[in-house]
């Protein structure tokens, strides 16, 4: 039992040997690992393909799991070329571009001229646009930039809109902007003027007017626009009617370059030049006329540049307006970023050096204000928050109805951080005129307008969500990617070794254990030799029982036919007798040699199994037994 139990184990070892293409015990010839793929000296191909197979998936998930694959399908698509998921978004957005314009109705025009009440201010509004927006004049260049043309058509939405007829009394910016020069020149000059405009446009002489909403986004005539028209040096002439998105319908004169990204991500949808120019003309000096900037479709991915801040140009600002990170939010279950303008982007020029250059040598405004006479043909207009948001309290102190809100007012924008992409944002600014008493002009109580800035109105742009083929494909790159990529390559990897081993298990068992193994018929055949010895102390065991049997014969007296009768009798019984010792004895012996030889589930299967070689091997020793037919 114990010498059979070791040679079992010792064939084990020559399979496992075998297997690892190992020498043998027995010192012969090393044999290559080629029963994976064999079987009785034939290539077995659907083993052979699947080992292949498994192979192939487990390096290709091992790759994938050290290599950025993923990031480098997103960026592809990211970058602005033609053909790009991005290009088609970028050069078409399709998105609800919204512009909403909210006017401050003057309600007490002429107690404020005659009786120095505040002025008393009601928002109306909104008065809500959509934009339908489109890149045109698209060129690449060789250095990383494309050139293109905005072409806007705003289209009023009457649904989501006050009454776009409705009467207005608002200040008379064209009158006001030509009275505030007056105290630098001749005051009879203006007189002269006034007094021609109040015998031949009565009502464009007052210092408030009356206008549609309308009338006052894009346009109404307006005698001094028209003769500002004419007189102005080309290049700097105003349009022949006054209208504050007048300019913005069609395509735009401005000619935009951004980088595409191609070369490098951390200046991605950045501005290289407007109108050719490295710098805003405006300004003479930096930042102020810096261009470094986003126009709004795509910022620098801040995991790219690990930044905390990134800039915003706008042509109505009139400069850049930095954007705060401020952190992490939620926008239709994808993670973005939060930013809005810092405190010190609209800071007085005493505490943030940085807005000096605003200024352009004269008394910098205070804080919340911001000078952007130079975009508006020189007309005394200034920038604000809407409602004075986040300006100096005594800017509110003059006026009555204006109520900063945080939530209202604020501008922000939500950019996810991997792509760069605003999924939602809004610029919110407010249109203020700033009026210097003309103490000159009598006519219409013109001189009895205060020194002051003078909200007209404010304007909110932007998008509150993307499209949803846009919102599905970002979702796929930052929120469903990350996971599924390092799962996809990882189960690769188990699967493809799962598999491998599970055909190294089936191989080894078969090569072990199989009915052809040359091992176990050797093994068989050694253990029934050792056998013999039960087989003959068996047969001496049988011996003396038929002995005892045939005595039994001779004992019995009868008749030559009964006793013939009565002897064929008792011998068939003690041949059925013999017989079942001996099946009994086949069993013990097969039994026996099994169970000191195998374990106990090849125990089991070889007990049960129709082994011809043991079988065989059993019947011949078993022969020496068979009693001869009488």
């Amino acid at each position: 039992m114990t010498m059979g139990h070791k040679q079992y184990l010792a064939v084990g070892q020559s399979a496992r040997n075998r297997l690892f293409g190992l020498p043998r015990l027995s010192g012969d010839k090393q044999i290559p690992l080629n029963m994976l793929i064999s079987q009785q000296g034939k290539i077995n191909r659907g083993r052979l393909a699947v080992i292949m197979f498994s192979i192939f998936t487990v390096v290709i998930g091992i790759i994938l799991s050290f290599v950025p694959w993923l990031d480098y399908i997103i960026f592809r698509e990211l970058k602005l070329w033609n053909g790009s998921l991005s290009y088609s978004y970028w050069q078409r957005p399709g998105v609800i571009r919204l512009t909403k314009v909210y006017i401050f109705n003057m309600t007490n025009p002429q107690g404020f001229l005659e009786n120095g009440e505040k002025p008393k201010l009601v928002e109306v509004g909104p008065f809500v646009y959509r934009e339908d927006m489109e890149k045109v004049n698209i060129k690449f260049h060789d250095n990383d930039t494309v050139t293109f043309q905005h072409n806007k058509i705003l289209r009023f939405v009457p649904d989501m809109s006050v009454d776009k007829n409705l009467k207005l009394i608002v200040p008379n910016i064209p009158l006001l902007t030509v009275t505030s020069f007056s105290p630098n020149l001749a005051g009879f000059v203006f007189n002269l003027l006034v007094s021609g405009l109040a015998l031949t446009y009565k009502e464009r002489a007052k210092p408030f007017v009356q206008v549609t909403a309308e009338q006052l986004v894009f346009g109404y005539n307006d005698p001094l626009v028209t003769l500002a028209h004419y007189f102005y040096p080309k290049g700097k002439r105003p349009n022949s009617q006054m209208g504050l998105f007048l300019a913005r319908n069609g395509t735009l004169d401005e000619v935009s370059t951004i980088y595409t990204g191609q070369k490098s991500m951390s200046r991605f949808g950045y501005l290289d030049k407007v109108n050719g120019l490295d710098h805003l003309p405006h300004w003479r000096n930096r930042p102020c006329n810096d261009i470094t900037a986003s126009e709004g479709s795509f910022f620098p991915p801040r995991e790219v540049t690990k930044s905390d801040s990134v800039n915003i140009y706008d042509k109505d600002l009139c400069r850049i307006l930095p954007m705060q990170y401020r952190g992490d939010v939620y926008k239709d279950y994808i993670k973005t970023g939060l930013y809005t303008p810092p405190s010190s982007a609209l800071e007085c020029a005493d505490k943030n050096p940085d807005n000096k250059c605003y200024c352009d040598g004269e008394k910098c405004p205070p804080r919340g204000l911001q000078n952007i006479s130079p975009c508006q043909y020189n007309a005394p207009v200034y920038l604000s928050y809407p409602h004075f948001y986040d300006a100096e309290p005594f800017l509110l102190d003059d006026f009555e109805g204006l109520k900063p809100d945080k939530k209202k007012h604020e501008t922000y924008f939500m950019i996810q951080p991997k792509l760069g992409v605003p999924l939602e944002g809004f610029v919110r600014v407010q249109l203020n005129l700033k009026v210097d008493r003309a103490p000159n002009i009598m006519i219409n109580n013109i001189n009895r307008f205060p020194d002051i800035i003078f909200p007209i109105m404010w304007v909110e742009e932007g998008i509150h969500e993307v499209t949803t083929s846009i919102w599905r494909w970002i979702f796929l790159a930052t929120t469903v990617g990350p996971i599924a990529a390092p799962v996809l390559s990882y189960s690769m990897i188990f699967f493809g070794l799962l598999t491998l081993f599970i055909v190294f298990v089936k191989a080894y068992k078969k090569f072990v254990i199989g009915q052809n193994s040359i091992e176990i018929v050797e093994l068989s055949r050694e253990t029934i030799r050792r056998g013999s010895t039960l087989i003959m102390n068996g047969s001496q065991r049988l011996l003396p029982c038929r002995e005892t049997s045939y005595r039994l014969l001779n004992t019995i007296p009868s008749t030559p036919n009964i006793a013939r009768e009565e002897k064929n009798v008792e011998l068939d019984f003690v041949r059925k007798e013999v017989s079942q010792s001996l099946d009994e004895l086949k069993n013990v012996i097969r039994t026996d040699f099994v169970t000191s030889s195998f374990n106990g589930t090849e125990r089991e299967s070889l007990i049960r199994a129709d082994n011809s070689f043991i079988l065989s091997e059993h019947n011949r020793r078993y022969s020496m037994f068979r009693l001869p037919d009488v």
